[in-house]
């Protein structure tokens, strides 16, 4: 058995008597512990008082093997291009052929994820995935209704099937209609809800199931600022906001719900994106838009993929039931 010239702590105390030889003691027998591997404490406080001096043994750095410990100060340091790179990855983006499911689309095949994208037209999706594919990523286009359950699990079947795992779910599909809330008609509101909201909620248990059994994933749901406070008179779309709110709320539940799975599930509140649904609203009120906007100017083709590329990363790994607001300041 090999030996060590290590003084036992308890009697370098009693014979020098300071708290600083101490310190150098249980620091010698450390060295010894990892070194040798012989020698171990039966008994041991948790510190030594001497006077008005409290010392307390210093912890032992072992080796740093998760990103668990990344905040610790020990040598273990995750490069953020690796936290934010996604090749290999499978993602489903609902909505994805035009529009914000587009860009984000875009964004995360630019880090190198694989895509599905589903939406009503399934030719749009084609399209869409004929140019995506030029990022030198694999794109499966699909045709799907987010109202249907059976629709749904068409989805999540084909994309198991061809790529054998869902790492990351974008529910984005969405509609709106406009219409005083005394004219609306129920027929109106559900078209709204169980796109918007029951959609959401569809999805994310399908695709959920797989995600569970992998113990990994990632859900963003895309909410938007008409569901963080009231709208404006002129803004006839209670439907709408009220969807999005709901969707705010699913994603914090769900996120407690989920986050023993190692499923984080976030959600992005964009403001004012000149889209097919949202172009016309603009128009007409563009001036008093940007009025309410600081950053003087509405979304862009490139704002909403840093945040969908975080949120589909292993940056975002400590991060669920959050909102990311993307919005040029207009709910600051």
């Amino acid at each position: 058995m090999g030996s060590c010239a290590a003084t036992h702590p308890s009697s370098a105390a009693s014979a020098r008597g300071h708290p600083t030889e101490l310190f150098r003691a249980y620091r010698d027998e450390a060295r010894c512990r990892h070194a040798v591997h012989t020698y171990a404490f039966q008994t041991e406080p948790p510190f030594l008082r001497f006077g008005k001096y409290c010392v307390a043994r210093p912890a032992l750095l072992g080796k740093v093997d998760s990103r668990r410990d990344a905040g610790s100060g020990a040598k273990f340091r995750m490069n953020i291009t690796k936290l934010l790179d996604l090749s290999g990855r499978v993602a489903i983006v609902t909505g994805g052929s035009v529009g914000l499911g587009r860009q984000m689309a875009e964004g995360l095949a630019e880090m190198g994820a694989n895509l599905v994208l589903c939406a009503r037209k399934k030719e749009r999706c084609l399209q869409a995935a004929e140019e995506l594919q030029r990022l030198g990523v694999q794109v499966l286009a699909l045709g799907c209704d987010v109202k249907q359950p059976s629709s749904i699990q068409g989805v999540a079947d084909a994309t198991v099937k061809q790529f054998g795992r869902i790492d990351i779910l974008i529910n984005n599909a969405g509609t709106s209609w406009g219409a005083p809330v005394e004219a609306m008609t129920l027929e109106q509101w559900n078209k709204v809800i169980e796109t918007n909201l029951t959609g959401t909620f569809l999805f994310s248990q399908a695709v959920g199931k797989v995600m569970i059994a992998q113990r990994r994933g990632k859900i963003i749901n895309i909410a938007s600022v008409a569901g963080l406070r009231g709208s404006p008179p002129r803004f006839s779309a209670i439907g709408y906001s009220a969807s999005k709110g709901g969707v705010i709320i699913f994603t914090k539940d769900l996120a407690c719900k989920w986050g023993m799975h190692n499923i984080q599930v976030n959600a992005i509140a964009p403001g004012w994106f000149p889209t097919e649904m949202s172009q016309k609203v603009i128009e007409r009120n563009k001036d008093s838009l940007l009025a309410g906007i600081p950053l003087g100017r509405f979304g862009g083709p490139q704002d909403l993929k840093g945040a969908a590329i975080f949120l589909a990363s292993d940056a975002s790994d400590f991060v669920t039931g959050h909102t990311l607001v993307v919005d040029g300041g207009q709910s600051a």
